[in-house]
């Protein structure tokens, strides 16, 4: 992780230090500023302004005042806004060190503090001049009796790995092949203590996964099927929760090729799903959540080369569907749909999909937040909108009516992989639903999973969506 995080039981006048405060409350301030210093921050407070900045001989310190309360999501959402713009001053100033201090009536620490971590990342691999370009901030010291062990434990978890699975989408084609990022889910594993299985090109065929395969036709670099467990002994369920994440290393449309402006060209982001999954395990595994979590990640590219599958194709999947290829872009469906049915052999309790899946989720409503549907029972649905309106990812489920079903009838097929010209992310939704049979949400989360610019705390390109939505759905499970 790019930012170390420590509990300290005491301050040191040397502590360059963040405070944070409300506006209508400012009696704490004679504690630890001169009467014109006090005088100073008063009348900031009466102003519009997010924080003070007060140089003093040995240290800097901050006054970060949090916004006037609103929903209890909103300003949780707020403090994290705001923990990710005092970054920008901590950089100017070049501070390598600063301690976190709560003085508001409200205390948003926690969430305050994973503004700072998430919004410190940087992705600087590929640079050689990494040293100049990286942030100074290295270091949070947080001082907060009222803030536990294991809640911190629990942050520290869900933002390391929510920067796991931002990085695995920032990776590109040339490092991250599907091979490559078997390799990389081992290593996870290995650190974090899940266990990983990889079925190759040979145990896929053996298979009979058509899905997986035709998609990976075109490409020379052989696809795989990652299988991830967490199953502590203390588990809580007694079947498992299945993770399916999509995970289409890069996308070119195939034969249906896309264009490269403001399409293709960031097409490394077509894992995203499968980091979000493989971010969750991450995060549930470091921890030590009692749930047993199995996940799912199908893996290979598209490409339009060799022998790629054609647009009149039909091809048969793994439970046996014949499927007529109408489009080879809509190529996720079908590495997802051999991954749905193979969840069928763990009889899990829940399974949830996760899907950089459709260009008309993003158009539906932007990066604002997640599309969704499925089958599960409307109390796990609740549960999950309310994990994302806390996370502030939200979610917005659409209908699953049997009249979108229709339009993906094919007349030489059991189904063909397009349905008609709207509803592309509902009728994408209802394509996965054949594969279930058991209760089911899908995320198509194309809207917010790789941003053109930085959004607060959320950076430009990979953001590591589904992460913590994930994480706090586990933890209130």
């Amino acid at each position: 992780m790019n930012t170390r995080v420590s509990v300290i039981k005491s301050i040191s006048g040397k502590d360059n230090r963040i405070i944070l405060s409300d506006k209508d409350n400012l009696a704490w301030t004679a504690k630890y500023f001169s009467p014109s210093e006090v005088k100073y921050l008063k009348k900031v407070a009466k102003d519009d302004v997010p924080y003070a900045f007060l140089p003093q001989e040995d240290a800097s310190v901050f006054v970060q005042f949090l916004k006037p309360a609103k929903t209890t999501d909103e300003t949780k959402e707020d403090a994290r806004i705001a923990g990710n713009e005092i970054l920008t001053i901590i950089s100017h100033y070049k501070l390598g060190s600063v301690t976190l201090l709560n003085h508001a009536k409200k205390n948003h620490t926690l969430e305050f503090l994973e503004g700072m971590i998430l919004g410190n990342y940087q992705f600087l691999k590929y640079f050689n001049d990494k040293k100049e370009k990286v942030n100074s901030l290295k270091s949070i010291k947080v001082w907060d009796k009222s803030i536990g062990r294991k809640e911190l434990s629990q942050l520290l978890a869900v933002t390391e790995a929510t920067i796991t699975a931002r990085t695995l989408v920032n990776e590109p084609l040339s490092y991250l092949t599907a091979p490559t990022l078997s390799k990389e889910i081992k290593s996870l594993g290995k650190k974090h203590g899940f266990s990983v299985k990889v079925f190759d090109k040979k145990k896929i065929e053996a298979l009979k996964m058509g899905g997986i395969l035709s998609v990976n036709l075109g490409s020379i670099d052989p696809p795989r099927f990652n299988i991830l467990e967490w199953k502590p002994k203390n588990a809580k369920n007694k079947q498992p929760i299945v993770l399916v994440g999509k995970g289409i290393v890069y996308d070119t449309g195939g034969l249906s090729l896309k264009p490269t402006a403001n399409s293709m060209d960031f097409m490394k982001c077509d894992m995203a799903g499968a980091a979000a999954v493989i971010g969750g395990m991450v995060a549930v595994s470091k921890a030590k959540l009692p749930l047993h979590i199995v996940c799912l990640v199908p893996s290979t590219d598209n490409r339009p080369g060799l022998n790629a599958y054609v647009p009149g194709d039909v091809i048969t999947m793994y439970d046996g569907t014949t499927v007529e290829v109408l489009n080879t872009d809509a190529e996720g469906r079908l590495v997802l749909a051999d991954a749905l049915h193979y969840a069928k052999k763990y009889k899990p309790e829940l399974v949830l999909d996760f899907a950089t899946l459709t260009g008309a989720a993003a158009v539906s409503i932007g990066q604002e937040g997640v599309c969704y549907m499925g089958t599960a029972e409307q109390s796990t649905k609740n549960k999950m909108e309310k994990s994302g309106a806390a996370v502030y990812e939200r979610l917005v489920e659409f209908p699953l009516w049997k009249e979108y079903g229709e339009q993906l009838k094919s007349n030489i097929a059991d189904l063909k992989n397009l349905g008609g010209p709207t509803s592309g992310m509902i009728t994408a939704g209802k394509f996965l639903e054949h594969f279930t049979d058991y209760p089911w949400l899908h995320f198509d989360i194309a809207g917010p999973a790789y941003l053109k610019a930085n959004d607060a705390y959320r950076p430009k390109e990979g953001t590591g969506v589904g992460v913590r939505l994930l994480f706090d759905f586990f933890k209130n499970y």
